[in-house]
């Protein structure tokens, strides 16, 4: 008989970005592993169907801030959450404890029964400073109750398992990093199948420097545009940079400098990119570009080289244990060096195929298939271990 879990299913929401697209592959899969039995999904006091969070997949955000994102950024409405939420789910959740809870989010509810959790980073301890300070006070109040109560706890790279150990003091054997996996849609794709959606978005195949993800001071956008503005005008405009993501906290200089550059021809934002859109939008570009200060797992990077595309990122907490061999990195906290790896990258064809090889070899080595099946093993663990 397999375990009976719950699944924690709060962050499955559009847009689907890192953590909310590792709980959606786990809901999306865990069902269908022999190892497990029953299968429920609880989001903040609400049991809820299985085709409904799939469905977040295909929703297209419109733009505008969400009252979630506003919410958190208030440190009153944080406050408020943090009381009242506890109490719904202490009431839905009473008379579960023969089950096995997973969050995949950080926090745990209130549960009598067994319980992992995953912490995908600890940027909030490390970097305080790229969080809003709402977050930062709910983090700090929320997270180590979660650890103190979870029966085991789960990463997503042994970047993040040495962090919790380090950092915290969390006692090493309840941690296992489970690597995450890449959906088979980002693979490299003939230019026929490139040009229905890069048509549409006004892109020559091949020809741009490519980011995805949150604009966000984390991310390390600054830095990049020093960089990209220090290349020579002609491989700019040859080469524009598409940066593709929603707004984040605290991005309004940011995006002035983006807006800039757009206005001297060598930027494109795209914004938001839908689901459908992406693994075009990956396997079009002449060069994959990452530069983040800070990363959990860092998922971008991955799809990247799965869809072919070389890839540029920075030497920082998890992202060389992705890349492996197969990319370019350089100092995250150096322009100067970003832009001669850029300039290295665009220019010489040569390195650009044996990346594209190297980074194909890196990807298979990565599946949804084998997070879930190193998941399942901690459930059995936990399952069959001491509360």
């Amino acid at each position: 008989m397999g375990v009976d879990l719950i699944l924690g299913a709060d962050s499955i929401a559009a847009p689907l970005t890192g953590v909310g697209r590792y709980a959606y592959e786990l809901a999306r899969g865990l069902p269908e592993h022999p190892g497990i039995g029953r299968m429920r999904f609880f989001s903040r006091g609400r049991w809820l169907g299985r085709e409904s969070l799939l469905g977040a997949e295909r929703v297209v955000p419109d733009g505008r801030p969400d009252l979630r994102s506003t919410l958190a950024a208030s440190r009153l409405a944080v406050r408020a959450y943090g009381v009242l939420m506890p109490a719904l789910e202490r009431l839905r959740l009473r008379g579960q404890s023969d089950a096995l809870f997973h969050s995949p989010n950080f926090f745990l509810p209130p549960f009598a029964g067994r319980s992992v959790t995953t912490v995908h980073d600890l940027s909030h301890h490390i970097h305080p400073h790229f969080h809003p300070p709402a977050r930062i006070d709910y983090m700090r109040r929320m997270l180590p109750d979660s650890l103190r109560r979870a029966t085991h706890v789960i990463t997503v790279s042994e970047s993040a398992r040495r962090d919790l150990v380090t950092h915290l003091g969390y006692p090493p054997e309840r941690v296992t990093a489970t690597l995450l996996g890449v959906n088979p849609q980002f693979r490299p794709r003939e230019k026929a199948e490139l040009e229905p959606v890069l048509q549409r978005l006004e892109l020559k195949p091949h020809s741009y420097s490519l980011y995805v993800g949150t604009v966000e001071p984390r991310k390390n956008l600054d830095r990049l545009l020093d960089a990209y503005a220090a290349l020579p005008e002609q491989l700019r405009r040859h080469h524009p940079l598409v940066m593709a993501g929603s707004p984040g906290w605290n991005s309004e200089h940011t995006h002035a400098r983006m807006q800039q550059a757009a206005s001297a021809g060598w930027l494109r934002y795209l914004r938001y990119v839908p689901q459908a859109d992406l693994p075009a939008l990956y396997a079009g570009a002449l060069l994959f570009v990452y530069p983040s200060l800070y990363e959990g797992f860092g998922l971008p990077v991955l799809e990247a080289m799965a869809s072919g595309t070389p890839v540029v990122t920075s030497h920082a907490s998890s992202l060389p244990e992705v890349a492996g061999d197969a990319a370019l990195l350089f100092e995250p906290h150096d322009s100067a060096a970003l832009a001669e790896v850029l300039a290295r990258a665009l220019q010489d064809r040569q390195w650009r195929e044996l990346a594209r090889r190297a980074g194909l070899v890196r990807a298979s080595q990565f599946s949804w298939a084998r997070c879930i099946q190193a998941t399942v093993q901690v459930y059995e663990r936990v399952a069959c271990g001491p509360a």
